[in-house]
């Protein structure tokens, strides 16, 4: 990891609010306050511009070494104050943009949701660190998360494909949309998402509704899997009747639902668990346990 000179250009960003943040110079001290963007930091050589992090920004190791500053949503201002960052960056969401700017301090609110969005926010947090386009730039960071989920998308089976799929990232539960960077995901693999873009990117679902949808697959958290089967009506789905459902451990989890550099790894998930568990056809076509 390195740290480049401070530039002595001053440049402008636009983040996610909408709101034009000026710099007269590339940041060096930096707190992130979301996983994905503070692993965007680190995979674009700057880890050690970090100051602090969430609570919840815990890849790669180097992140665990530094101040744990609260939530994403709800971090400690004092905490956050203490490290004298030139920036802070954060979710949009997040109740502390406006108590920072009111102290005087820089804030770049940047929440992917989608693939363009991850992309837009790759390429803003390159610009805002000033990072080269080589060996670690944003554009070749972005280029080699195309490269990973393109090499899964050769490698799935057309059985694979043809599986309708359930990816629960609560246990409300909520699902991931096909307007959502894991339907995207799950689109870019050519697999089917039983959850509409129509619904939202992360909708509530109605429990009653996935019972209808009838997945073939599964996938879940260890822990948002836990009591599917005893939910009213689940045992009768497809994926849970026939125990098609992966579970995935709190890191692959992790991994799975954050929009940032790992999404490639993130394709591997899916893209494993549908080749173990995805029905297979047999000769007439029809579909087999």
């Amino acid at each position: 990891m390195f740290v480049l000179a401070a530039s002595v250009s001053a440049f402008e960003l636009t983040d996610d609010r909408g709101v034009v943040v000026r710099f007269e110079r590339a940041p060096q001290r930096v707190v992130s306050l979301l996983p994905s963007l503070s692993e965007t930091v680190c995979a674009l050589g700057q880890c050690a511009r970090l100051v602090g992090v969430d609570r919840y920004s815990n890849f790669p190791q180097a992140l665990k070494k530094l101040p744990q500053l609260g939530g994403g949503l709800d971090p400690s201002i004092e905490a956050v104050v203490a490290q004298k960052p030139d920036v802070v960056l954060l979710a949009g969401s997040s109740r502390a943009a406006a108590q920072l700017e009111a102290l005087g301090f820089k804030v770049l609110a940047l929440e992917p949701k989608t693939h363009a969005e991850m992309r837009s926010a790759i390429e803003k947090i390159g610009r805002l660190l000033q990072t080269p386009d080589a060996p670690s730039g944003a554009q070749l960071l972005l280029r080699q998360i195309d490269a990973a989920i393109e090499v899964q998308a050769r490698a799935l089976p057309q059985t694979a494909k043809s599986a309708r799929v359930f990816v629960a990232v609560s246990n409300a539960p909520h699902g991931a949309g096909a307007a959502s960077f894991i339907g995207e995901t799950l689109q870019r693999l050519g697999v089917q998402n039983i959850v509409p873009a129509a619904m939202g990117v992360f909708p509530k679902l109605n429990p009653e509704f996935v019972v209808r949808a009838d997945p073939d697959v599964i996938i879940a958290s260890v822990q948002n899997a836990q009591g599917m089967a005893q939910r009213p009506g689940w045992s009768r789905i497809r994926a849970i009747r026939e125990k098609r459902v992966c579970r995935l451990s709190a890191d692959q989890a992790d991994v799975l639902v954050r929009p940032g550099p790992r999404m490639g790894e993130a394709a591997q998930l899916i893209a494993d668990c549908l080749k173990l568990n995805a029905p297979k056809e047999n000769a007439s076509g029809a579909r087999t346990p």
